[in-house]
């Protein structure tokens, strides 16, 4: 009797973890989106090509988050990014590689901001940037169980290192202490395999909105709310709001809530000035996050700033 048990469970399990993927999977193919962050405020310039140079120095991140970790073939995003003001005053370059995997599907972004600053006054600056990027596809469809009383003759052939091209722009506005931004990253909606009447792939143009606050509250402490709004066209509104406090320039904590998603727990360490780690860790919030074999999404963040000179920085940058 314990044998069938535990043999349903497994059956039960196996068969919960594909239908999810499945059905991320479908809406990943057919309505691709950009990679999800819950550590957006560090990892800006992967949505908005404006921020790019506006460190003041070269700036490098690296990011790995796992999400929904427990579901075999559950997603998981690699991100590094590097960026900072060159040459002439007010010139910022950046460059980008986004890699994203969910089942048998594999995206990989290459992207290169080009932002331009004006200084609006002594503390005041508003940049407008472009992004150039090249999408690769790789669909796995080999890995896929079909049924094969009813093939579906779209799926027998793997999609191999299609590329796409596509451009976007964005808006960036802070100061001191205040920072706004909107953004199109992509704005082509791409086509995927059209040559195929059964199934086809678009990518839509997400628009992004960005801001937030840092209040001096305390001689060491600082607090920083932050909101990240995410529109796509025949998807629902995507909202982030999180609330972050900052100890002695050093220690990060703060929480977040994704509506009708997530919330989300995240601490970070400045080593040094110009070394940060951070870690975010997501709870659903949904029907998702019931299921016992789902432990959550993990996300680690590492950022370096070379800093050239120790005077030109005040402290870590809250944003």
């Amino acid at each position: 009797m314990l044998h069938l048990l535990s043999r349903y469970n497994q059956v039960s399990r196996r068969f919960f973890c594909l239908t999810v993927l499945f059905l991320a999977f479908l809406e990943g193919v057919w309505a691709q989106q950009d990679a999800q962050y819950t550590q957006y405020m560090y990892n800006t310039v992967s949505i908005n090509p404006a921020y790019a140079g506006s460190r003041g120095h070269l700036s490098i991140a690296g990011l790995h988050r796992s999400q929904w970790v427990g579901l075999e073939g559950a997603p998981k995003t690699q991100t590094l990014n590097l960026h900072s003001p060159v040459g002439y005053r007010g010139v910022g370059l950046g460059f980008s590689v986004v890699n994203d995997q969910i089942g048998p599907t594999s995206e990989t972004y290459f992207d290169a901001d080009f932002s331009y600053t004006l200084q609006l006054s002594r503390e005041a600056r508003l940049s407008f940037g472009l992004k150039a990027s090249a999408h690769l596809l790789d669909i796995r469809f080999s890995e896929l169980t079909l049924d094969p009383n009813n093939p579906d003759f779209t799926l027998q052939q793997d999609i191999q290192n299609r590329i796409s091209p596509n451009i976007g722009a964005g808006v960036y506005y802070h100061t001191e202490q205040f920072y706004a931004g909107i953004s199109v990253p992509r704005f082509l909606e791409t086509t995927h395999f059209d040559e195929s009447q059964l199934s086809t792939a678009s990518e839509q143009m997400n628009f992004y909105f960005i801001t937030g606050y840092v209040w001096d509250i305390h001689p060491l402490w600082k607090f920083k709310p932050t909101l990240l709004t995410k529109m796509t066209v025949g998807a629902p509104l995507q909202v982030d709001l999180s609330a972050n406090f900052m100890y002695d320039e050093r220690f990060i904590m703060g929480l977040a809530y994704r509506w009708d998603a997530a919330v989300s727990g995240m601490v970070g360490f400045h080593i040094s000035p110009s070394f940060m780690i951070g870690m975010a860790y997501d709870r659903e919030v949904s029907e998702l996050g019931g299921v016992i074999f789902n432990d959550g999404s993990f996300e680690v963040i590492l950022r370096y700033d070379f800093i050239s000179r120790r005077g030109r920085i005040k402290s870590p940058r809250f944003f």
